[in-house]
């Protein structure tokens, strides 16, 4: 059933934000059907009650679709045009997105062209903020240099922990998360989709993340809560996404609702839109649909997306203007 259109109408109306989006997840159709001409239909996975058996049945579908297309920088900037322009048109303002550094690893790419491809796809009217994805044993031998390179890219906003929560956090990670942040680069990590709180707590303690990806399953464990809350810590979820990849979830029962209530600062986003079919409107429609989000609570989303921005306060100032008359 299509959405309600004043509901759709306000949406549309609001500035929103972006903050968390894996570019070779976000890989227009189009592009893979250029490539992937077998895939005449968009993946069954776009379903609205699709369900994956688990992160790698996710991880092996998604790699296999993008890494057709993201074979050059000059691909990465081809698709980072059609993504931002998709922003445009839903009225997103803003936007943080990531890189994998396994495209250097095993695609033999250079970082720092793959960086400037996707800076020179930024449009007029959108600010961009890009990351370097790094798995948990995404620093070996080869990497380890590269990486310690990155920190030096003037373009590169930070870095964020990718892939399976339950490997092993190597012992090179607390120290590269530290000498990021000491590079003036933003630090995130993602946890809690698949591990528990204890895993949160574990990130915590050992990363020092500036953002949670994800942190769903914080809600297992109140004082983990209560941490997330204490150090101002917001988490870039994914409701969506979650409905479609995390046993026992769903846009009906998502713990985004009692983490909002409980005052954790939220933000929205899609993660992969072309393993989820999704876009940052759909995610705005599903909880007021299905999480009961008010309007009012709608416009909070927004604004907590311009107000953990890597932006200045005069940069924010305007579309938290906004958002302020679209509340009264």
């Amino acid at each position: 059933m299509p959405p309600d259109s004043t509901l759709l109408a306000f949406v549309q109306s609001l500035p929103k934000t972006e903050t968390h989006l894996h570019l070779e997840g976000a890989l227009p159709f189009e592009l893979l059907q250029r490539v992937r001409p077998e895939f005449t239909s968009p993946p069954a996975s776009w379903a609205h009650n699709f369900k994956f058996r688990d992160f790698g049945h996710f991880e092996q579908e998604l790699l296999d679709m993008a890494f057709s297309w993201f074979t050059s920088p000059e691909h990465y900037h081809e698709a980072a045009k059609i993504i931002f322009a998709q922003h445009l048109a839903q009225n997103v303002r803003y936007v943080e997105t990531s890189f994998a550094s396994g495209v250097i690893e095993f695609g033999g790419l250079n970082g720092r062209e793959v960086l400037a491809a996707i800076r020179a796809a930024v449009p007029a009217g959108l600010e961009v903020r890009v990351f370097l994805g790094i798995h948990h044993n995404g620093a070996g031998p080869k990497m380890k240099p590269v990486l310690d390179e990155a920190l030096t890219w003037k373009d590169l906003a930070g870095v964020d922990l990718h892939g399976f929560e339950d490997a092993p956090v190597e012992a090179w990670t607390a120290p590269y998360w530290a000498a990021a942040r000491q590079a003036g680069k933003y630090t995130k990590a993602h946890a809690g989709e698949f591990m528990g709180a204890d895993f949160i707590r574990r990130i915590l303690g050992e990363l020092q993340p500036q953002r949670i990806e994800h942190g769903t399953r914080s809600v297992e464990d109140a004082a983990v809560v209560a941490e997330i809350k204490r150090r101002g810590i917001a988490l870039d979820m994914c409701p969506i996404s979650n409905h479609k990849l995390m046993p026992g979830i769903s846009l009906g029962n998502h713990p985004i609702r009692r983490l909002f209530d409980a005052g954790v600062k939220v933000t929205v986003s899609t993660d992969d839109p072309i393993s989820f079919g999704n876009t940052v409107t759909d995610e705005y429609i599903a909880l007021a649909e299905r999480s009961g989000f008010s309007r009012q609570e709608l416009v909070q989303l927004a604004r907590n997306g311009f107000e953990v921005a890597l932006l200045s306060d005069a940069q924010k100032k305007l579309w938290l203007g906004e958002l302020d008359a679209a509340s009264r």
